[in-house]
């Protein structure tokens, strides 16, 4: 079903960044603004886990600081013929993990210094199975292309608004220039939403794959659950937000309206959709 999801959204944005795109710019400055975006999201995509890694200042983790760690993912990858990925330690006390890596060869785990000493065996196994399934998604590729069209979409209102501003007006009627003006504010808009609603749908999606990778979907559930109690009222963690999406929870609150911008769906749907499927 979510699989299906991601990929009418997919198109959703798609259509969008044509639809606005064209009313904003013109054909000409879809394709400018199209080649930028990708320019800029090909070499973050090339380079995601070394941006990653030095976004959340993580630091490799040696075996012998973490035998249980070592261990866990090298069962993991090896039951679901995997290649094994490095793996980092964030240094904060917030139980929490990401994963990030262009493909399946070069991909990173990282996990925080909280999270290690909160969860119990199985717990951690359902996080990195989690972190394991969006490698094996392949995620961060879904990731960059949502951020193309949404970037590229940002970047045309920018040059729309220029143009209303220095004389684009005088080749448009009342009309026209007033479908360019809503396109110019609301079509970035729309196109993060969808971006946002993408990474949602690709967040259950990774936990129904970790289920299948662990072959116990309670131990996500139950990690789930004990993070989510921590993170309440409890210290935040200190990173850039720009980086908050690729976390198992979010790092960082959302209230009200923000929820509609938040990258994870509800901690509460996501275990309870888990422990329907033991």
């Amino acid at each position: 079903m979510h699989r299906t999801k991601t990929f009418l959204l997919m198109f959703s944005l798609i259509i969008v960044f044509m639809f606005f795109g064209g009313m904003i710019a013109g054909q000409d400055g879809i394709v400018m603004a199209f080649i930028f975006a990708l320019a800029i999201n090909f070499i973050s995509y090339w380079n995601s886990d070394k941006i990653a890694i030095k976004m959340t200042k993580s630091k490799p983790l040696n075996e012998s600081e973490a035998p249980e760690i070592y261990n866990i993912v090298r069962k993991l990858t090896q039951n679901n013929k995997m290649p094994m990925p490095e793996i980092y330690l964030t240094p904060s006390n917030q139980p929490n993990a990401f994963a990030t890596g262009r493909n399946p060869d070069h991909a990173a785990i990282a996990v925080t210094r909280g999270l290690i000493r909160l969860l119990n065996k199985d717990e951690l196994e359902g996080v990195i199975a989690h972190e394991l399934a969006h490698v094996k998604n392949r995620d961060t590729l879904i990731s960059t292309m949502a951020a193309v069209m949404a970037g590229a979409l940002a970047f045309l209102a920018r040059i729309g608004r220029f143009r209303m501003i220095f004389g684009g007006r005088r080749n448009n009627n009342g009309a026209g220039a007033l479908l360019q003006l809503v396109a110019i504010i609301f079509a970035p808009l729309a196109a993060i939403l969808i971006k946002m609603a993408i990474s949602r749908s690709r967040e259950y999606i990774a936990d129904e794959t970790g289920g299948k990778i662990s072959g116990n979907p309670e131990g996500l559930a139950s990690a789930l659950e004990k993070m989510e109690r921590y993170s309440q009222g409890k210290e935040q963690m200190q990173i850039n937000e720009a980086a908050a999406h690729m976390f198992i929870l979010n790092p960082l609150s959302r209230e009200g309206m923000a929820k509609l911008f938040s990258s994870h769906p509800p901690t509460a749907e996501r275990i309870k959709r888990l422990r329907q499927t033991r």
